[in-house]
């Protein structure tokens, strides 16, 4: 998800410096609770939900249910459920008796009466209703959005990155366990529409109500943010994608009023499935289809159902963050929520620490776009641009098991790929790497570790010291360098310890690719002005 550049870095800047100079211990046990594997988490394994819920805008009231379904990995009585305030559980039953449970802000202790039995596959009912947080700047800081158009209509959606699906439903909620498979019913007036997640499998009316019940099936992992509802006066279209596993659905829904711009605008989705299958593989869900649907806000990753309010211009709302001009040719939306496809629902990470698996590689597909469908040069040119909007005010990789992100995730995240594709310098290695990934960990939730270690597997280059350097210091590696008698003399300063990466220069007209180390090394030249290939972020001082 984009975030608004400038106003999430200084968020992330606020809780970065509270964290580091308050320290670990200034977390909360709530902290803790939400962003940890607990022992009431770690013994059942999600595989299966059906929300069931009634929608009602006119009060911002939302009643319903959700059952959980679950493997058991471990003899364990004790089961956490999140759910946030001010919504509350009415009741939780298991096999027709009612269960008791404890309470700790949004964390549930469910106290089960079945004795759990490794291997066995249970489930539970959970019945809650209330008045869910809204949001007042969504998506950044999540909720409900209870709008209207401007027709009158209501138009309410869900979004909750970082901060939690259990601000609008009860669910096991961290993000190391996606339920295998979900049905998400919402009941909403007779003249709305629900939209989402994957296939639209029937849709019931309650005529005494005055209602219909919209039934959507989601046949693969599903993490829980990108679970979603989209109320509103839709209007619906279809096409189809000859792809590479095949057909694929493309369908489109947006305000009534809104169909002939959005039918344009929209072009752009088909073009960034068939550029990111290029870069990245098959699109991951093929089951569930691939949905741009119009939102009372910016944009979120909601699987299989991307929300869309870029107010159907190229660019972040019509301006380009890169200031290179590049960002003018795509709406920045559509490239960049569905990117999220690939990183984030496909690839997902375990720890809202490692954040910058989602935001690095998908800010870096909007380069990518343009390599395809303009040029290189205008894809490496646009990642350059994006530097501006990095602060390297706190470290890549946030604070574990706290439910916190790191900093900078987003441009810095894009420059550093857009570095490894050049030390590399073979693009059809590195595009195998990028698919590699997506068929490596295919359906899965993955650590920083993985992906580092992937990387430097695929590409025959140990990174793992560009990765220390990058992720988890703000350091920038300096090279300093000077002239003598025909030499070029040149080393590392201000980088962590074996610092090892190429550095593609050339001196006058020759070219040359180094390898410095914090000890000086020189090579034979032809001349004394130095120019250091423009892809790489990294400082430089000539010394006299």
């Amino acid at each position: 998800m984009y975030k608004g550049r400038v106003f999430f870095q200084s968020i992330l800047l606020l809780l970065f410096l509270s964290n580091n100079v308050l320290g670990q211990s200034e977390f909360s046990r709530l902290d803790s609770l939400r962003g940890s594997i607990t022992p009431e988490r770690e013994w059942w394994d999600l595989t299966y939900y059906h929300l069931d819920i009634n929608v009602e805008p006119e009060k911002k009231f939302i009643s319903g249910s959700v059952t959980i379904q679950y493997e058991v990995l471990s003899e364990y009585q004790l089961m956490q459920i999140d759910l946030q305030e001010p919504l509350r559980i009415t009741k939780i039953v298991q096999k027709g008796k009612n269960l008791s449970y404890r309470r700790f802000g949004p964390v549930h202790t469910i106290e089960l009466k079945r004795k759990q039995k490794v291997g066995a596959i249970e489930e539970l009912t959970i019945y809650y209703d209330g008045f869910p947080k809204e949001a007042r700047m969504a998506p950044w800081d999540g909720g409900l959005s209870w709008k209207k158009d401007k027709n009158g209509n209501d138009f309410v959606a869900t979004s909750c990155q970082g901060l939690g699906a259990s601000v609008w439903w009860p669910c096991k909620d961290h993000m190391y366990d996606e339920v295998d498979s979900m049905l998400i019913s919402v009941e909403v007036p007779e003249h709305l529409i629900d939209v989402s997640n994957g296939r639209l499998r029937a849709i019931d009316e309650n005529k005494e109500r005055k209602t219909k019940t919209y039934h959507w099936f989601v046949s693969n992992p599903i993490n829980n943010y990108g679970v979603n509802i989209n109320i509103g006066d839709y209007i619906h279209w279809n096409e189809k994608y000859q792809g590479e596993k095949g057909e694929l659905d493309l369908d489109y829904w947006v305000l009534s009023y809104n169909e002939e711009v959005a039918k344009e605008q929209f072009k752009q989705g088909r073009k960034t499935i068939e550029a990111f299958e290029h870069w990245f593989g098959p699109y991951p869900f093929y089951e569930d289809g691939y949905k741009l649907v119009e939102a009372p806000y910016l944009g979120m990753e909601h699987q299989s159902s991307v929300t869309y309010g870029n107010k159907f211009k190229n660019g972040y709302l019509g301006k380009d963050h890169s200031y290179t001009g590049w960002g003018l040719e795509f709406d920045y939306i559509i490239i960049h929520e569905s990117g999220h496809e690939w990183f984030a629902n496909n690839i997902t990470y375990k720890d809202e620490a490692d954040m910058w698996i989602h935001e690095s590689f998908t800010t870096y597909s909007e380069s990518l776009y343009l390599d395809y469908w303009i040029s290189k040069e205008a894809s490496e040119e646009y990642n350059r641009g994006l530097r501006r909007g990095i602060g390297n005010n706190g470290t890549m990789i946030g604070p574990y098991d706290v439910n916190k992100s790191g900093s900078d995730v987003y441009d810095k995240g894009a420059t550093l790929l857009g570095m490894i594709r050049q030390i590399i310098n073979d693009d059809e290695k590195w595009r195998m790497i990028l698919r590699g990934l997506g068929e490596e960990y295919y359906h899965q939730t993955v650590t920083t570790a993985q992906i580092e270690n992937y990387i430097s597997d695929q590409s025959d280059v140990d990174f793992s010291s560009f990765f220390d350097q990058y992720l988890r210091t703000t350091q920038l590696p300096v090279l300093e360098y000077y002239f003598a008698k025909d030499l070029l003399y040149y080393r590392w300063t201000g980088t962590v310890d074996e610092f090892k990466i190429p550095v593609d220069i050339s001196v006058i007209e020759e070219s040359f690719r180094i390898i410095p180390q914090s000890k000086w090394q020189s090579i034979k030249v032809k001349g004394d002005a130095l120019t250091i290939q423009l892809n790489y972020y990294i400082s430089s001082i000539k010394l006299q």
